[in-house]
């Protein structure tokens, strides 16, 4: 009889261990349960922790609540300005409701990527180049609302959504580098014009300064020479301008007019006029007589018989 009941404990004992060890379930702080109970579910959703199920009745599906980043492969797209692009992308999501994603949708994790691909194929076929290149950010939460509108009702949100690059076609690239090369050198000749206008309105007004004061262009001379001899240079080139010539000549003229009133001051009459040039003698001809040939020519025909 005592043999007989250590046998029934140890069998009890035996079927409560397998019991236990069929039954018992650990959930991770990630994590979250979802039991189905012949096929149906169970309203209550298990938390972090030690849980236990019915043996064979109950189906437990652990569903990862982190943050999921997943790559959308590169998609191959026309722009609304007929250019052909190459965009890949990446989507941070996660599960807020764990029982929505494990009964509404087979596989939340293909159907986010496939959603992903199609949302990217259609903000491709919408947007320019330019809006692909230079504004991201607005694309990305056209992506972002794309998405997500859906993903709620399988109990995914989805967090943000980049685009990682944008590939183009090689002779884009080079038309692109063509017309920025373009406007930068537009860009610079405008600038340069610009300099250029300015640098001759300010050389005017100097120029019209020193008309005005001419001893300020010889001190603007030497200030060049101080200049160009601080370099140590072993050859001096002196530029001479035309305006101080034409200063040293109104100089010299007036000296000369300043002269010539002294001395005739002083002399108290004016300077007498030059003495005519002598006229030439007349010649025979002037007189009407005949002049004596030579005797080497005297002996000439006269010219009416000359042939």
């Amino acid at each position: 009889m005592v043999e007989e009941l250590v046998t029934a404990g140890v069998a009890v004992a035996c079927a409560g261990t397998v019991y236990l060890m069929a039954a018992a379930r650990v959930v991770k702080q990630y994590e979250r349960g979802v039991v189905l109970r012949l096929g149906r579910l169970v309203s209550q959703v298990r938390e972090p922790g030690f849980t236990m199920i019915v043996p064979i009745v109950d189906r437990m599906r652990k569903v990862n609540m982190q943050i999921v980043t997943m790559p959308v492969p590169a998609q191959e797209g026309i722009t609304r300005d007929n250019v052909t692009v190459r965009v890949d992308a990446v989507v941070y999501f996660k599960v807020v409701d764990a029982a929505d994603a494990v009964i509404r949708v087979e596989d939340y994790r293909f159907a986010v990527s496939q959603m992903a691909q199609t949302s990217l194929r259609s903000i491709i076929g919408k947007s320019e180049l330019d809006d692909l290149l230079s504004n991201r950010e607005k694309l990305n939460q056209g992506l972002e609302l794309m998405m997500d509108s859906p993903a709620i009702g399988w109990g995914v949100t989805v967090d943000r959504v980049e685009i990682k690059d944008v590939s183009l076609p090689e002779t884009m690239k080079r038309s692109m580098a063509r017309q920025a090369e373009a406007t930068r050198d537009r860009r610079a000749r405008v600038i340069n014009a610009d300099a250029e206008l300015q640098a001759s309105k300010k050389l005017a007004e100097a120029a019209l300064a020193m008309s005005d004061q001419p001893a300020a262009l010889q001190l603007r001379l030497l200030q060049t020479v101080v200049a160009v001899a601080a370099e140590k240079n072993s050859t001096l080139v002196l530029p001479f301008p035309v305006e101080l010539l034409r200063f040293l000549e109104r100089s010299g003229l007036q000296a000369q007019a300043q002269t010539a009133a002294a001395e005739a001051e002083r002399d108290g009459v004016q300077r007498p006029a030059a003495p005519a040039a002598p006229r030439a003698p007349r010649t025979a001809v002037e007189h009407g007589a005949e002049a004596e040939l030579p005797p080497e020519l005297a002996d000439l025909p006269p010219v009416e018989d000359l042939p």
